[in-house]
């Protein structure tokens, strides 16, 4: 690939559209609590749609518990967040067996992950014994101790925060924990303008505890229905496989595109198209996603931009006629 080059091909095109009435609702109420993020919020309910689980890297303070309390206030679903830390064990987010001696019976003590919306904060601040416990919970929506399965709510969607690998105290995530997250996106400072209103106004937390839902479970499992319905042409699909590809074959990457994360495109955009009101995916779907969807999944050689490749990797690509 060489030196890295402004791409010919935007990865998101600007344009309005009018969104899903689901996706509206959700964004209008989620919207009240954290203002001036409406690109962050419509990532998130791509992954929440789409049955997947959102990352979020950022520096602390800009609403990343946030918009996860927020979006599950407003569908009114389970929520637990877990604060990570250095001496968090696989025991506190999953559960253990619990001995009672007065029975000499050992019974299971559910942990947070039992619920509908977890909340990981700072996942990269505890060891990766501790982050490879929510690997089956993600992966296969069950735990196993002792043998035993425990099966997860349905729905359950992981919203993980890491604090940037440069923040002292961090454990970098492996790439098996990366790949189980269907998206990775940050959510940035608020322009001025932005910024001043929610400085000088309540606090978010407090707006989003006072959130009312507005749509229900049953709803969202109609909209996840919906996505499965979403068309996506055999062509988009041979351009992701061949998008894929080229990050596996450049000589600027280490780690490419598995198979696996060419499926979390191909579902996010579908999920995108849902957000946005089509049951058609068009290319602008794979443009808007294809560094949140593999931004994370791709590692490359010197430290290298993994977005600046993605965008080298697009402008490169013939779209499908």
């Amino acid at each position: 690939m060489g030196n890295m080059r402004t791409p010919a091909i935007p990865l998101a095109k600007p344009r309005s559209h009018r969104m899903s009435e689901l996706a509206q609702k959700l964004a209008d109420a989620i919207g009240q609590s954290l203002r001036g993020k409406q690109d962050a919020v419509e990532l998130a309910l791509v992954a929440l749609f789409a049955g997947g689980h959102l990352l979020i890297e950022d520096h602390p303070g800009v609403g990343k518990t946030l918009l996860a309390r927020s979006l599950a206030k407003a569908l009114d679903l389970p929520f637990q967040r877990v604060q990570c830390t250095a001496d968090l064990l696989p025991s506190d987010i999953v559960g253990a067996q619990v001995y009672h001696p007065r029975t000499g019976e050992l019974t299971f003590r559910p942990g947070p992950v039992f619920t509908s919306v977890l909340l990981a904060d700072e996942l990269n601040r505890t060891p990766p014994r501790t982050q490879s416990a929510l690997l089956e919970c993600m992966a296969e929506r069950q735990v196993t101790i002792d043998r035993d399965t425990h099966t997860l709510p349905d729905p359950f969607f992981v919203i993980a925060t890491q604090n940037p690998l440069t923040a002292a105290g961090t454990y970098p995530l492996p790439e098996n924990q990366l790949d189980r997250f269907l998206l990775n996106l940050r959510i940035g400072y608020l322009d001025a303008e932005h910024e001043i209103d929610v400085v000088a106004s309540e606090d978010g937390h407090r707006l989003a505890e006072d959130l009312r839902p507005i749509a229900s479970r049953d709803e969202l499992m109609g909209a996840r229905a919906a996505v499965d319905r979403v068309r996506c042409d055999r062509e988009l699909v041979a351009f992701m496989v061949e998008l894929a590809n080229r990050t596996r074959t450049t000589s600027d990457a280490v780690l490419g595109v598995s198979t696996r994360g060419a499926q979390a495109l191909h579902r996010a955009c579908r999920a995108r198209a849902f957000v946005q009101g089509r049951d058609f995916v068009v290319p602008d779907d794979v443009r808007a996603l294809l560094v949140p969807a593999w931004g994370h999944r791709v590692a490359t050689r010197s430290g290298a931009d993994a977005e600046a490749l993605l965008h080298e990797i697009l402008a490169h690509t013939p779209l499908p006629d």
